[in-house]
């Protein structure tokens, strides 16, 4: 049975791309050794599952392609063919074929030049054709390969959903335990998502404007309809989650490829994997967490002879992590290698013009400055993973569009941690609403740690710059007004201010706003800074009350401190 190309590519894509991330999972436990039994079994049921689903949707080129590597499997999980180092390596380009293949699949596409190549690789390692045990597909008249699901034991459901698809074209049957999982389009999501923000502010906007209303049946129906729509943007939201693991199941790959081709051993460890993000923000953070995980092998992890050398184990440990902090998402990459040579960072930073030559040292926070500058690299060789500047200002200007921030620690000779802090959703955000003169600004409660009122017995001046002493411990204070470049406020006796202690990561600031007005929760817009406008906002919001406000980028008031 033959499925409509046009109707199922998609789906067809998006179940191969999972069966595809098995594949490379089980032949990273491959390569690690022990039993190779249940790794094996898992490779050859996710090409077998490949090559059905291709024939049925008429892919010949991708299901010949899976049947004679599904051929080497069997060999493999008979006994008949050891799985030595150079087989291992013609089974991750032949997964790598394969992947490339599933992207450009047609009815009318022919076995690609990689396919071909990792084919003869097979055949060379397995000695001789990889099918010479084996028939080779016969295609029957018609040139559709019959794949139909066989039939199942009762209670049984097929495996992927195109084989529901399949089996339920095939014939009804009164079909059989229901599905309880659908498949729907991101975009359909993320109109839902537009929607709800719609509707959350005019919930905003009706609460303010039956809030003195003597009606209290008015009064009562809308409390009724807020708590609605609350539980509506609740449920939506929840539907946008996705577990991280999602992404990162591709990285233990690539970072198995480029160690090897660095000469270098590295023990990939993945903690967190259950943790959820929207969808939205999930598809963005691949790219920042390739540039960390390739600078940390390139510039972090040493070669085997170096470390032992230092008297640190040959294999050198690479972390990717996730976890929770309140309202936001911690994506860490963490490594044992050397360290940041600051002397090194801080003589190219000097030469640049990057930092004053009265600067003798950074600490963390000023090296992080100095190493995500656009272009900054103390590698004096390109190479693929490293020397053209363009890992570290990425991921940071990936984390700022992203509402987010990233903070390092490094120690010499013990290893680099940086980390991401991401919110959970890009959408809709909680929100602490400021006053500075007649302007009103949003700052995430991400990263708002308590207020205070303004008093002058806990402002004091160091260097002759204000600041906050809250708790025996001195914080940088900051004005909005001053931020904003807005005329200075009234500061005689009995002017009433108040104070957020703001924080990234472990740094924590005093902002001086004259007016809290409260927290909402706040639609973020995208929107496009005027020419030569400051660099301090990270969206635009639309308040209850129908006026624009800004959201402040918070990172951006931390690099003024």
């Amino acid at each position: 049975m033959k499925l409509d190309p046009q109707r199922y590519a998609e789906l067809f894509r998006t179940e191969s791309r999972e069966q595809l991330s098995a594949i490379n999972r089980a032949l990273l436990l491959l390569e690690e050794g022990g039993d190779p039994s249940e790794p094996v079994s898992v490779v050859f049921r996710a090409v077998h599952t490949i090559k059905g689903m291709s024939a049925t949707m008429g892919y010949h080129a991708v299901a010949e392609f899976s049947h004679e590597l599904e051929s080497v499997l069997d060999r493999v999980r008979r006994g008949d063919q050891t799985l030595a180092p150079d087989l291992m390596d013609a089974l991750f380009a032949s997964a790598d074929a394969l992947e490339t293949a599933v992207d450009d699949a047609s009815e009318q596409a022919a076995q690609t030049p990689a396919m071909i190549a990792a084919l003869q690789r097979l055949r060379d390692v397995a000695g001789g054709s990889a099918t010479s045990e084996f028939p080779a597909m016969q295609m029957p008249e018609g040139g559709v390969f019959d794949e139909s699901p066989a039939p199942r034991r009762a209670g049984h459901e097929p495996r992927t959903t195109l084989e529901l698809v399949a089996a339920a074209d095939e014939v009804t049957r009164p079909g059989a335990r229901p599905t309880r999982h659908v498949r729907v389009d991101l975009g359909r999501l993320d109109a839902l998502m537009n929607l709800i923000g719609e509707l959350v502010i005019t919930r905003g906007r009706l609460l303010q404007l039956t809030a003195t209303s003597p009606d209290p049946a008015l009064d009562e129906a809308m409390q009724m309809a807020a708590r609605l729509v609350s539980d509506l943007q609740a449920e939506i939201m929840t539907m946008r989650m996705v577990p991280v693991w999602q992404v990162f199941d591709r990285f233990p790959r690539l970072v198995r490829d480029a160690a090897r081709q660095q000469g270098k051993d590295v023990h990939f460890v993945v903690e967190g994997k259950e943790i959820e993000l929207d969808r939205s923000l999930l598809d963005e953070i691949g790219e920042p967490i390739v540039h960390l995980l390739r600078n940390s092998i390139g510039h972090g992890i040493e070669t085997p002879e170096v470390r032992e050398a230092a008297g640190k184990p040959r294999e050198g440990r690479l972390v990717l992590s996730a976890a929770r902090d309140r309202a936001a998402v911690l994506i860490r990459v963490s490594d044992d290698g050397r360290g940041i040579d600051r002397d090194r960072v801080l003589e190219r930073a000097h030469r640049l013009g990057l930092v004053d030559e009265s600067v003798k040292e950074l600490d963390d926070a000023a090296l992080f400055k100095v190493i995500a500058t656009p272009g900054f690299s103390t590698v004096e060789t390109v190479s693929d993973l490293s020397g053209r500047g363009v890992g570290i200002d990425a991921v940071q200007a990936k984390a700022r569009a992203l509402g987010g921030s990233v903070e390092l620690i490094t120690m010499r000779g013990e290893g680099t941690t940086i980390t991401v802090r991401l919110p959970v959703t890009l959408a809709i955000v909680r929100a602490l609403l400021a006053r500075s003169g007649v302007e009103r600004y949003a700052l995430p409660l991400t990263h708002v740690r308590e207020t205070l009122e303004y008093d002058r017995d806990v402002v004091q001046f160091v260097k002759g710059k204000p600041v906050l002493v809250l708790r025996d411990e001195v914080l940088p204070l900051l004005d909005l007004r001053d931020v904003v470049r807005q005329r200075p406020a009234d500061d005689t006796p009995g002017a009433h201010r108040e104070i957020v202690v703001i924080e990234r990561g472990a740094r924590r600031s005093g902002l001086v706003v004259d007016e809290l007005i409260g927290q909402q929760d706040i639609v973020v817009k995208q929107f496009d800074a005027a020419r030569d406008a400051l660099a301090l906002f990270s969206g635009a919001t639309i308040l209850s009350d129908g006026a624009p406000a800004l959201i402040m980028d918070v990172g951006s008031l931390f690099e003024g401190s």
